[in-house]
């Protein structure tokens, strides 16, 4: 099963321009990320359509930052990317006239509810301006004695 990683990649992304001064190009953003610029661009579309950052022409044009990381939570790039679902667990839609069918899709469904509850307020409370300082100021390391 193939996992989405767009949001761990804009995150990677959106970090490493902060930590640059502000501003990359889809070049070297395609270079950290092992894929191509044309990807780049389609992928960066999202976050500039939610103003968290701005494309700029021309020779060495690329993405400049358009907020500051305090003001931005990995929950708001999350939205950013419009995902439907956070997980990968759906509901059966076999027979819809099935009793068993519609008690079991009741279960899964309100547990997912509840997990993406949890993790939405999960989400919301981590900013990228922590993220940034880990990066900064890594924490040691336990070493096993």
């Amino acid at each position: 099963m193939q996992r989405d990683t767009r949001l761990a990649r804009l995150l990677h992304i959106l970090i490493h321009m902060h930590l640059r001064g502000g501003a990359t190009t889809s070049e070297t953003i395609a270079l950290m990320l092992h894929t191509n610029p044309v990807f780049v661009r389609r992928t960066m579309a999202s976050l500039r359509e939610s103003g968290f950052v701005k494309s700029t022409g021309g020779p060495g044009g690329g993405w400049v930052l358009a907020c500051d990381l305090e003001d931005l939570t990995v929950r708001d790039v999350y939205q950013a990317i419009g995902h439907t679902a956070p997980f990968v667990i759906g509901l059966a839609d076999d027979n819809r006239s099935c009793p068993v069918e519609a008690a079991v899709n009741r279960h899964i469904g309100e547990t997912l509810g509840s997990a993406e509850t949890l993790l939405l307020e999960s989400l919301g409370k981590r900013r990228l301006s922590e993220i940034a300082h880990d990066v900064a100021s890594p924490k040691p390391r336990k070493t096993d004695e």
